[in-house]
């Protein structure tokens, strides 16, 4: 299955990998309704993470975190009360902590970590006691690593994992991070430098360049995430601290074809499946996939909606 957040028609589309409708989650009302799927509403839904046949869904517009069961046909919110918060220090019940434009979420162990991109923090929630709260950064706005709690990130947008680390896309900083797991660990930088320094340069340490990068995967041991304002995707090793383009042309566009022909605008969500990656790609309102062995894109043809 492929999950995909329509984000501007405020509904979630599920599809098989070929494109055929499964299901439409939400009626497409801007508005925070929990329920079935055809009498549910989000706000602009962005991120999405999975597990088993439950469905983890960052609400970004109703600053909530929502939860759908996908065998029962019920959505409910876990976390956020659907006002704008600013809160940058302690843990509540998700249901009465406010949250700001969580934008990413990950599921991992129990937990759901979630990239708070409009107070520029990782956050956690213990699915177990329900409790959420600041995983790392201080919510200023800056590339300082050092312990989680000291840390500074800008805008992380996107967030996967290792099993070890979080990595994440920090775009304000046009730099990819980690984050230990370990809450006694360390945020550092992978590639990137600094507030509004960015470009286009593929290298190692650095000479990395990236803009506003926003979608990250974990995929065979190594990361892949959409340089989006550079309208690629790009390969970051964390152990070499190097990138390299593997899908993009560079300039805004729509072609399908061999990888350094194929053309995107402005991509963001990325994930892979079957040998294949997907890519949501977001102003040509379309999905995009890749064969991850010949690097040959097409268009995702969607059927039945």
């Amino acid at each position: 299955r492929l999950f995909i957040a329509d984000t501007n028609h405020n509904r979630i589309v599920v599809t098989s990998l070929d494109g055929a409708l499964k299901q439409v989650i939400g009626s497409g009302a801007e508005a925070l309704t929990d329920g079935g799927f055809a009498g549910c509403a989000f706000n602009h839904p962005q991120g999405l993470a999975l597990d088993g046949e439950t469905l983890y869904v960052a609400d970004t517009g109703n600053h909530a975190i929502r939860r759908v069961d996908l065998a029962a046909g019920v959505v409910e919110t876990i976390a956020g009360t659907g006002e704008q918060g600013h809160t940058r220090e302690g843990r509540r019940p998700g249901r009465n902590m406010e949250l700001c434009s969580p934008y990413d979420l990950l599921y991992h162990q129990g937990m759901i970590y979630i990239a708070m991109a409009g107070i520029h923090q990782l956050w956690s929630m213990d699915l177990n006691d329900g409790m959420i709260g600041p995983f790392a950064g201080t919510g200023g706005e800056a590339i300082t690593d050092g312990p989680l709690g000291t840390a500074e990130l800008a805008q992380p947008c996107g967030i996967a994992t290792d099993g070890i680390k979080l990595f994440f896309t920090d775009s304000e900083t046009s730099s990819v991070r980690s984050a230990d797991i370990d809450p006694a660990g360390n945020v550092r930088t992978v590639v990137g430098l600094d507030l509004f320094v960015f470009g286009d340069a593929d290298g190692s340490d650095h000479h990395v360049r990236l803009q506003h990068p926003m979608g990250i995967a974990h995929y065979d041991g190594v990361l892949y995430i959409t340089d989006t304002y550079n309208h690629k995707i790009k390969r970051v090793l964390p152990a070499t601290r190097s990138a390299f383009t593997v899908l993009g042309k560079g300039p805004p566009g729509h072609v399908d074809g061999a990888a350094d022909e194929a053309q995107f605008s402005e991509p963001s969500g990325i994930s892979f499946a079957n040998g294949k990656m997907y890519i949501a790609d977001t102003n040509n309102h379309a999905i995009r996939v890749a064969d991850i062995e010949s690097g040959v894109v097409s268009t995702l043809e969607i059927t039945g909606i």
